[in-house]
């Protein structure tokens, strides 16, 4: 159950919390979810009122409403909120953090969601230890920290072991938002509660599973992040190994957090390691040129403010995986994710071996499509399946038909991510948060790319924005009949 809190957010003034945490809030504020007793302290370094403040959140608030701006509900939400100028950088700031919560008489649980530089994280939670607010001997403290963490194995070891002596690991929340989407959750209960899936997910009947994320947007303002990080790192190391680990763990012995995360690491730990010979056979990568976007001309990766004229840094990746366990062996899973793409699309695509016999295959002159489903993550929130059956007539032709569950009404907005877990963060519901183990098992998926990569600095393949990426990825593909698959709904359905 929701309980009362002193939510304190470092690093409110920044992109990340006017564009997602303070909307979420808001929105439960509306559905009703938050205690009377939670507050929101907003910790900046502008010297603002508590009255700047407020306009400042109601100006990222509004353009995110559902609906618009409910003036009641803000009222009640303004009630909420309040503003700490500090350096967090002066440890004296943090004893005068401490008075300010003491001196408001708000709840002593204590949430600090530290939407920050991950090179920020250490320094913070060392001074917030310093100072005592992490002492849980009056109310339980908790700090949710955002991706990325660490940037490889081996830093994210060196801040773990920083962490390690303020913070207990039942303290940390890692956020990972993809974790909070609806249909992630679904690829669980579409999986678990229904008996007639679990004899076919495995290496008898699936031929092999994509995941694409694509994103119609360049890197924007954040060159600085990006061109340090590329879409390895900040996409595939994150969100698309969590979902392949959704899509492919045992079913766990309950939902309880620590047995969904055992199998979860499990999973992760089973991913048959990439060795540097292999990298090129496995793994691409790609930058996107000048092209068109929604109707608009936009210009190359090298061209974009902040980029360095000779970055290398990726904005498409590609990976395939082995899954070395008892269910999955053979199994190649393809995941890809990649900007300036035709659209935003998110898509975990299961392809299903023919049948031993192709019965009705002289019937017509092209070869059967196989069985899919497809998860549709966003935008289109939906369950796809596609089998075969006979076309009306006379002869037997068979044709592709499709099964489609809409999770979404046509004109429906779905609720953020970030609503989900910034509520789980009061309710130390920490099932969709990750756990070090899980972090650390994801970097060692990747480690071995990224040092290829960065040991051949002299080429990247382009592909024109505007475009589903380089043409070269496909020699990922273990046969000839797989290939990309870009939506729900495939051509002639």
């Amino acid at each position: 159950m929701p309980q009362a809190c002193t939510y304190v957010v470092f690093g409110a003034t920044g992109n990340l919390s006017l564009t997602k945490l303070m909307p979420a809030f808001y929105h439960l504020e509306e559905m009703g979810r938050l205690q009377e007793e939670v507050n929101i302290l907003a910790i900046g370094r502008r010297e603002w009122s508590r009255e700047e403040w407020v306009k400042v959140a109601r100006e990222a608030v509004s353009p995110k409403a559902r609906g618009g701006i409910n003036e009641t509900v803000f009222k009640r939400f303004c009630d909420r909120l309040d503003y700490f100028q500090m350096d967090i950088t002066d440890p004296a700031a943090y004893q005068a953090l401490q008075k300010h919560v003491e001196d408001s008489n708000w709840s002593c649980n204590m949430a600090f969601y530290l939407s920050l530089g991950p090179d920020q994280f250490a320094g913070v939670v060392k001074q917030l230890g310093k100072s005592a607010l992490l002492d849980e001997t009056r109310g339980w403290k908790r700090v949710v920290l955002e991706k990325p963490f660490g940037y490889d194995s081996d830093s994210a070891k060196q801040l773990q072991l920083q962490l390690n002596q303020y913070l207990k690991e039942e303290q940390t929340y890692r956020i990972d938002h993809y974790l909070g989407k609806g249909m992630v959750q679904n690829v669980m209960v579409f999986r678990f509660a229904n008996l007639m899936m679990e004899p076919l997910w495995n290496r008898n009947y699936i031929d092999h599973i994509q995941i694409t994320h694509a994103e119609d947007k360049p890197i924007g303002t954040r060159a600085g992040y990006y061109d340090t990080s590329g879409a390895m790192r900040d996409m595939i190391q994150s969100h698309l190994l969590q979902l392949l680990a959704l899509v492919a763990m045992e079913p766990p012995a309950s939902m309880d957090a620590e047995d969904l995360r055992d199998e979860k690491v499990k999973l992760l730990k089973s991913i048959r390691s990439i060795s540097k010979n292999n990298v090129n056979s496995q793994a691409y990568r790609a930058q996107y040129s000048e092209g068109t976007v929604n109707g608009k001309a936009v210009p190359a990766y090298l061209d974009e403010p902040g980029v360095a004229d000779d970055s290398v840094t990726e904005t498409y990746a590609a990976l395939k995986v082995y899954i070395d366990n008892w269910r999955w062996a053979g199994v190649p899973f393809y995941i890809q994710t990649g900007k300036n793409m035709p659209k935003n699309k998110t898509l975990v695509s299961i392809c299903f071996k023919h049948p031993p016999k192709q019965f009705f295959r002289d019937s017509q002159v092209k070869k059967m499509e196989p069985n899919w489903i497809v998860f549709g993550i966003q935008p289109e929130e939906s369950i796809w399946i596609e089998m075969t059956a006979k076309q009306p007539g006379l002869e037997i032709n068979t044709q592709q038909m499709s099964l489609n569950a809409t999770m979404k009404k046509e004109g429906e907005q779905s609720n953020d991510a970030y609503e989900e877990l910034l509520l789980d963060v009061i309710k130390g519901d920490r099932s969709l948060f990750l756990r070090y183990d899980e972090v650390k098992a994801a970097w060692k998926v990747v480690d071995p790319i990224l040092q290829a990569w960065a040991s051949d600095a002299s080429y990247i393949d382009t592909y024109p924005s505007g475009s589903w990426g380089p043409a070269g990825s496909s020699k990922l593909f273990d046969s000839a009949d797989q290939g990309w698959r870009y939506s729900l709904k495939t051509e002639g359905l």
